[in-house]
């Protein structure tokens, strides 16, 4: 039996008409009826296939603003991981930075392949990076201040998870100069990121140390999970190629306005703009919200 979740933009079919189109797809609906504890959640009992066939039947179907599908009972996640460029915030941080060197359109091209999964993601960051060699290092406070804007309902998500006891990493394939005021500012308790190399106040081109790729995403979770105690619930959140180890890795793997190949991997969406509807499907009341 699988357990979904999801919230539709304006009233759903009627249970006998779902369940008649659910079942040409080969799916049973048992049960279907408003979350308790959040109304506008419709919570579905479904038996008769995989996770991911479901989540296409219902995008096939109703179109959710946002849905999750699980094989076990809901929960709040112990650990909490996230991306942050395009997720936690709006913006890729690498391109807008590159528009204070001229470059914008021609790192931008890199970034959205790498996204895509159409490059390595390391070689495609080194690229990208050494084409900001000679930058001022204050641009990125100027970026920072100027573009870097947190996505709707981030700072809920994550205080309001803060507040119910989950551990909150950002990890991100982006650098450490954003990611630890973006995360200070958001709540969550750990970053993970790479580092820009800076000599007399320049970027050089290079990177510090290893690089947080796919493989260290999905390692934070596994760590950060074995540390919270067996049979943890962990939630990640993320949109491109980069993240789809660790959002098929964990509990609740959220794909948030993700590229296809990222939405693939999930067993949870979020297509709309408001990151709090992750808490609507998690089921957490909208007074035991923080951070608004």
């Amino acid at each position: 039996m699988l357990i979904a979740r999801l919230i539709a933009d304006g009233s759903l079919m009627e249970t006998s008409e779902l369940g008649d189109r659910l079942a040409q797809r080969g799916f049973t609906l048992a049960e279907a009826a408003p979350l308790a504890s959040m109304p506008e959640v419709t919570a579905l009992r479904i038996s008769g296939g995989a996770a991911a066939d479901l989540l296409a039947a219902l995008d096939a179907i109703i179109a959710p603003r946002a849905a999750l599908v699980s094989a076990q009972e809901i929960a709040i996640p112990r650990v909490f991981v996230s991306d942050m460029d395009s997720t936690m915030i709006g913006q890729e941080c690498i391109d807008e930075l590159a528009d204070y060197a001229g470059i914008k359109p021609q790192i931008a091209e890199i970034t959205e392949r790498a996204m895509q999964g159409e490059l390595d993601f390391e070689a495609a960051l080194r690229e990208r990076v050494a084409l900001l060699a000679g930058l001022d290092e204050s641009a990125i406070a100027t970026c920072l201040g100027e573009r870097i804007r947190a996505t709707p309902g981030a700072r809920v998500l994550v205080q309001t998870l803060a507040a119910l006891g989950s551990r909150c990493v950002l990890v991100t394939g982006g650098f450490h100069h954003f990611a630890d005021p973006v995360a200070e500012s958001l709540g969550f308790h750990r970053v993970v990121g790479n580092r820009l190399e800076v000599a007399e106040g320049k970027l050089t081109g290079g990177l510090i140390g290893e690089i947080t790729d796919a493989g260290v995403k999905a390692a934070v979770l596994g760590q950060e999970a074995a540390s919270a105690g067996e049979g943890t619930h962990s939630l990640a959140t993320g949109d491109g190629a980069n993240d789809i180890p660790m959002i098929e890795a964990a509990t609740y793997g959220f794909a948030y306005r993700a590229k296809p190949k990222a939405r693939a991997a999930a067993n949870g969406r979020v297509d709309g703009e408001d990151l709090t509807d992750v808490l609507r499907l998690l089921g957490i009341p909208e007074a035991n919200w923080r951070g608004r």
